[in-house]
């Protein structure tokens, strides 16, 4: 982890043509109003930051802030990075944490080679979203990968993350990256039919500026881009919080998709119920066993020694994402049954 020294420095100007605003140090002592897409009710208050929402009522997720590194806002949410003893930096978007220094990756690493390692030889890939620049970073471990497009709503996450969080923001630094600032619907309906192998859609909770990315028209655009046996990931919700969320998404995929469809999970801590999941689907052509990796990309990070090994992804991991517990079981499998 790495502390910055001194207050956090303002970006010169956001993409959007937002100002953002330089917090001072010290901000743990201070009340400081998040801003959230759920009435705004997450702040930072005698020096905790705490994760409020709706979306999973009676409960909340507080870390300790020592130091508030950096506030803004953009043309589409509230950006905020602070620094926690126990996590490093932390990013919040919407007063909802999106990632830390500690615990990213599980959840990078989960939602990237989930789908690249379920097929042989994947050549382009498309993230939606995934401004943090973390999954980037993961796809690029792929020697096979000649293409990589990213389209990001949000050009402050992307500067910020660049700025404070370079360990993931290394991945726009690869050759093949192509970077899209824009609506993620919107590119894909550009995108020529069968053009990618996979997709991977990193977005944020299905509300605010991400909720199209969870509907079934955004799906069918996906499946459309994807080539036949192609696959896509996409961040899924919590089976703790989220099953009526996740029966819909499942719904929805089993229609439009018409080879597999399964849900994997995660463990993150700094998420709410400390899980994640992932919708991970492919189209109709070769079969793909999902819960099969056919490649192992763990027995090849000595190609990417700039980028460290891997933390939390192996392919035993992989296997073990799509074993449910009963309850949740029961339910996804009513759906694509």
């Amino acid at each position: 982890m790495e502390a910055e020294g001194g207050a956090g420095v303002a970006l010169e100007k956001a993409a959007s043509g937002a100002a953002a605003k330089e917090e001072v140090a010290g901000a743990s002592s201070a009340n400081v109003s998040v801003g959230s897409s759920q009435d705004g009710i997450s702040s930072i208050k005698l020096g905790w930051f705490s994760e409020i929402s709706p979306m999973w009522p009676g409960e909340a997720r507080s870390l300790q802030v020592e130091k508030v590194l950096f506030q803004g806002k953009s043309d589409y949410q509230n950006v905020m990075v602070f620094l926690n003893s126990a996590y490093g930096k932390v990013l919040v978007l919407d007063g909802v944490i999106q990632c830390t220094e500690r615990d990213e990756c599980a959840y990078q690493e989960m939602i990237t080679h989930l789908p690249l390692c379920s097929i042989p030889n994947p050549k382009k890939v498309l993230v939606i979203g995934g401004g943090d620049g973390g999954v980037l970073r993961e796809v690029s471990r792929y020697s096979s990968v000649e293409q990589i497009d990213i389209c990001e709503i949000d050009k402050m996450v992307i500067d910020v993350s660049k700025q404070f969080f370079p360990k993931m923001a290394v991945g726009y630094e690869d050759p093949r990256v192509n970077l899209h600032v824009g609506d993620g619907v919107a590119f894909l309906k550009d995108v020529p039919k069968g053009t990618y192998d996979v997709i991977i859609v990193d977005s944020s909770d299905p509300i605010g500026p991400a909720q199209e990315l969870f509907e079934k028209p955004f799906f069918q655009l996906v499946a459309k881009a994807l080539r036949p046996g192609g696959v896509v990931c996409t961040q899924a919700e919590s089976i703790w919080l989220h099953m009526h969320i996740i029966e819909d998404i499942v719904s929805n995929c089993r229609q439009v998709f018409k080879g597999s469809v399964n849900y994997a999970w995660t463990s993150v801590p700094t998420y709410p119920s400390g899980v994640i999941g992932f919708m991970i689907c492919s189209t109709d052509g070769p079969a793909v066993d999902f819960q099969h990796p056919v490649y192992h990309i763990e027995e090849e990070d000595h190609l990417n020694e700039s980028l460290g090994p891997l933390k939390f992804y192996n392919s035993k991991i992989h296997s073990a994402a799509f074993c449910l517990p009963s309850f949740a079981k029961r339910v996804i499998d009513n759906k694509t049954n």
